[in-house]
C-alpha cells in the first residue's frame, strides 16, 4: 500500500518563494538580453533636441494589449475551472510582459539618445522620457506580480472560489495599459506642437523659425531697434 507524505505548509511556501526568486531573475535577464540585442542590431536615427516617437513603442503597445487580453482570458477560465487554458493564458501573458520590458527599455534608450543636456529640465523629450520610465518601473512591479500568480497557478492554488490574485493582477495590467495610452496621447501632442512651432534656441540666443523644411533665422533686439541700430 503506497504511503503518502504531506509536506508542511511552510515547506511548500518556501519552495514557491525560491521558485519565484529564480524565475523572476530569469525573466528580467531575458528582458535585458532582448534590450541589448535591439540596441546592437536595430539602428536608430538620432535627432538631438527633437521629440521623435520610437517605432519600438508601437510594438510595446501591441504587447501590452496582448498581455491584457491574455490575463482577462485567464480570469474568465479560472472562474469556470478551465485550468489548462487558464495556465496557458498566464504563461503567454508572462512572455508578453518579458518582451514588453525588453522592447520598452530599447525605446527609452532611443528617447535618451535625442536628449539635449540644456533641455533636461524643461524639454518635452525629457518630460516624456521620465513619464515612460515611471510607467516602465510600475510595469516591472506588475511583471513580478504576474510571475508570482503564474507560479501559484502552476501549483494549483487557484480555482473558481479562490482567484482574487488573478483578478487583481489583471486589473493592475489594465490600469497600466490605460496610463500608457495617455502617455502616447501626450507624446502625439508634443510631437505635433514641436512640428507646428518649430522653435529652436541657437547658441547666440537667436531664434530659428522653421516653416516646413526650410529654416530661416530671424534675430532682433527691441533695445537696439529703439536706438536705431540694426543687428548684422
Amino acid at each position: 500500500m503506497p504511503q503518502f507524505q504531506t509536506l508542511p505548509r511552510k515547506t511548500v511556501a518556501g519552495r514557491l518563494a525560491l521558485r519565484f526568486i529564480f524565475v523572476a531573475a530569469g525573466v528580467y535577464v531575458a528582458a535585458g538580453g532582448v534590450a541589448l540585442a535591439l540596441m546592437r542590431i536595430v539602428p536608430f536615427r538620432m535627432v538631438p533636441g527633437q521629440v521623435v516617437f520610437p517605432p519600438a513603442f508601437w510594438w510595446t503597445t501591441g504587447l501590452l494589449a496582448l498581455g491584457s487580453g491574455c490575463l482577462q482570458h485567464a480570469v474568465h477560465c479560472v472562474q469556470r475551472e478551465r485550468q489548462k487554458p487558464f495556465r496557458r493564458s498566464l504563461l503567454l501573458a508572462l512572455v508578453a510582459g518579458m518582451l514588453f520590458v525588453g522592447v520598452q527599455t530599447y525605446g527609452l534608450w532611443c528617447l535618451m539618445q535625442n536628449q539635449v543636456p540644456d533641455d533636461a529640465q524643461t524639454g518635452a523629450n525629457a518630460f516624456i522620457t521620465v513619464m515612460a520610465a515611471l510607467h516602465a518601473m510600475h510595469f516591472a512591479l506588475a511583471l513580478m506580480f504576474l510571475v508570482w500568480v503564474t507560479l501559484s497557478a502552476l501549483a494549483d492554488r487557484y480555482d473558481h472560489e479562490y482567484s482574487w490574485g488573478v483578478t487583481l493582477c489583471a486589473w493592475f495590467w489594465h490600469g497600466l495599459g490605460i496610463v500608457w495610452i495617455l502617455i502616447l496621447v501626450i507624446f502625439s501632442i508634443a510631437t505635433e506642437l514641436r512640428a507646428d512651432m518649430g522653435l529652436r534656441r541657437l547658441p547666440d540666443s537667436g531664434v530659428c523659425l522653421t516653416l516646413g523644411s526650410q529654416p530661416s533665422t530671424a534675430r532682433f533686439s527691441t533695445e537696439a531697434r529703439n536706438h536705431g541700430r540694426r543687428i548684422p
